[in-house]
């Protein structure tokens, strides 16, 4: 009995040497859990054997537990390496096997895949073209092409204009009344060196045309805006129907209270519509205004149930056969701007003395106010310089001119010029010819809060007649504009089919402090390589370029189990799954109980070397014990069978 006892006890004791020594080997292998043996004592017992007199049969090992607790981080020159900082097992595709490691350190293979240095893939989730994340496991593939290049379709501007500053002196001629001739005239517009230039205008001329015309003079710059207000709140009402510059609203027939409600939704539908140009404010109990930023003529009617235009009265406004809107008013300004330094004579704008009856019923005003040359700091306030992209990726220069203009009606104004390549980008006067000066106004509010850009309230203008050149001023192949004569509008399509582009300048301000770009972004770049990769806390792998961009190609999976202990290990710092360990749970890292990321860093054993060497010292001395009682039971034998 005793032999047997002490046999047991060298086996277990050599387990337990043999687990030592496995821990102590593994001490420096990364992602490795030491294990540790457990042991229990034998006894053999009966129906009828006595609790008190029972001798033990020995011991047996119960069970070899690893033990998973975190091993220490240490950094490596690996942007790949990955520790996983708490609770998760990377999961690895082993030729459609699934294992779990604690293991990461990963390169790529020659076909762009993660894996470990036994060639499994590593699992994540794949991110597309535009770095979003999917929901689908797989493995994880890494892009290593050059990244395509993207044209700018939004430019963010932040700025700061100081408020205190003054208007810059320049000649202004505002013609307030609408700029439309009752019959066709030729008029002369006449310089201060002589020179003439004839302009004909058509019977009926809208202000927009007028104001183009004007444009193509030298050193003239007009712009012009129509606005058209309907006086009476009585004329609104559910159920009808407007067409506004061939769009079509319809006030609902229900959950409108009176003409006050109905005028508001009519409002807030046209600044919601594709009407970009068109900016629609209240009058209070008076009426609606209707204010169109480029002079396009206005077309509204109000329309029968299947959405036809009634036939409007001669003199009064379009009405739907049931009532009808009369004192509407049209106004059509004109704002002439000269250069004094090449253009026309301040006193003597246009010589025909039936100028009143094309350009306005009344004559117009004159005042001293800035002009802007971009060729002369002194008729601009402020500039600021930016590169944006083609849908060729070549880089080109946007500067913006900031312009004070002075205070009319209790608004803060700002003219804001854009310029890209120091080639001017307006729509030209027509569906075709020369571009005209981009040139939008920035009204502002009491508290410095920007109100409007050219009417929107939105504070976004689009950028639309601009051609991409190359060094030699010739178009460079990318794609060009698509005016708003031409379908041009705000929001940009997508995907992008010309270079128009969207300025939003509404976190721009007009404080009583210095003149400041606060921060301007755009979303272009131009072609790049990959230089590097990096990994994030969460296990975002982001890919950066040679240009400067970074993306997300990917994220790794981790997998969690209800019971880690029930994992069954297969070399290599690797588990699989088994029936005790339960299922995994699969997710990203640093979601429920899931640990973080470390990058550039593995995660070292878990074993102290220190006291595996005690252990080793334990577990021979118990082998040596064991081995005396072997020794001991081997004499009593022999003194028995040596009795005579």
């Amino acid at each position: 009995m005793a032999f047997n006892i002490g046999l047991s006890g060298l086996r277990a004791s050599q387990v337990d040497l043999d687990v030592t020594g496995n821990n102590i080997a593994n001490a420096s292998t990364v992602g490795f859990k030491g294990s540790q043996a457990q042991f229990g004592d034998l006894y053999s017992s009966g129906f009828l054997s006595s609790g008190n007199m029972s001798v033990g049969g020995g011991v047996k090992v119960q069970d070899v537990k690893q033990s998973f607790g975190q091993g220490s981080i240490s950094g490596t020159q690996n942007g790949l390496d990955m520790a996983i900082d708490g609770d998760g097992f990377f999961v690895l595709n082993n030729n459609g096997q699934v294992q779990y490691s604690r293991a990461g350190q990963f390169s790529i293979d020659k076909d762009g895949f993660v894996t470990n240095n036994q060639s499994m893939r590593v699992q994540g989730y794949q991110a597309d073209e535009d770095g979003n994340l999917s929901g689908v496991r797989g493995d994880l593939q890494i892009d290593t092409d050059n990244l395509e290049p993207r044209r700018t379709t939004r430019f963010d501007s932040q700025l700061n204009l100081d408020s205190r500053e003054s208007v810059l002196e320049v000649v202004t001629q505002t013609f307030p009344s609408p700029g439309v001739p009752a019959t066709g005239e030729t008029v002369e517009f006449t310089y201060p060196d002589g020179r003439s230039v004839p302009l004909e205008f058509a019977a009926g001329e809208s202000a927009q045309s007028v104001a183009g015309k004007l444009n193509e003079l030298d050193g003239v710059s007009a712009s012009a805006r129509t606005t058209l207000t309907i006086p009476d709140n009585s004329t609104f009402s559910a159920g009808d129907s407007y067409l506004v510059m061939g769009e079509l609203f319809t006030i609902p027939s229900s959950g409108i209270a009176g003409p006050g409600d109905a005028r508001d939704w009519l409002q807030d539908a046209i600044n919601a519509s594709p009407l970009s140009t068109l900016n629609a404010t209240s009058e209070g109990a008076t009426g609606l205004r209707l204010i169109d930023s480029r002079g396009n003529p206005f077309s509204v009617q109000v329309a029968d149930a299947s959405g036809t235009a009634a036939s409007p009265q001669p003199g009064a406004f379009p009405y739907d056969g049931a009532e009808e809107i009369t004192n509407l008013t049209v106004d059509e300004g004109i704002a002439i701007r000269v250069d004094p330094n090449g253009g026309a004579d301040e006193a003597d704008y246009v010589s025909d003395t039936t100028t009143s009856e094309i350009l306005g019923a009344t004559a117009p005003t004159t005042t001293r106010r800035n002009s802007f040359n971009p060729d002369d700091q002194r008729t601009y306030n402020h500039a600021t310089s930016s590169t944006i992209y083609d849908s060729l990726g070549n880089p080109h220069t946007m500067t913006q001119y900031f312009v004070k203009e002075p205070v009319s009606g209790g608004d803060s104004v700002w003219a804001m010029y854009v310029q890209i390549d120091d080639e001017d980008v307006g729509d030209p006067p027509f569906t075709s010819g020369d571009p005209t000066r981009a040139r939008f106004e920035l009204e502002f509010n009491s508290d410095g809060s920007i109100s409007s850009v050219d009417g929107d309230p939105n504070g976004q203008v689009l950028i639309s007649n601009w051609t991409p050149k190359d060094d030699s001023g010739q178009p460079n192949g990318a794609d060009g504009p698509l005016p708003i004569a031409n379908g041009g509008q705000l929001p940009i399509a997508e995907p992008p089919v010309s270079s128009n582009f969207m300025v939003d300048m509404n976190d721009t301000t007009q404080y009583g402090s210095s003149f400041g770009v606060i921060d301007q972004q755009q979303n272009g770049y131009t072609t790049g390589r990959l230089s590097g990769l990096d990994v994030s806390g969460e296990g975002v792998i982001f890919a950066r370029y040679s240009n400067g961009q970074s993306q997300n190609l990917g994220q790794v999976a981790l997998a969690s189990f209800a019971n880690t202990d029930g994992l069954s290990p297969v070399g290599d710092t690797n588990w699989v799954e088994t029936f005790e360990s339960g299922q995994p749970i699969y997710g990203q890292p640093g979601t429920g109980t899931l640990g973080g990321i470390a990058s550039s860093s593995v995660e070292e054993s878990n074993v102290d070397l220190s006291q595996e060497l005690v252990n080793l010292i334990i577990a021979q001395r118990n082998y040596q014990a064991n081995a005396k009682t072997i020794e001991t039971s081997d004499a009593v034998t022999q003194t028995i069978i040596n009795l005579r």
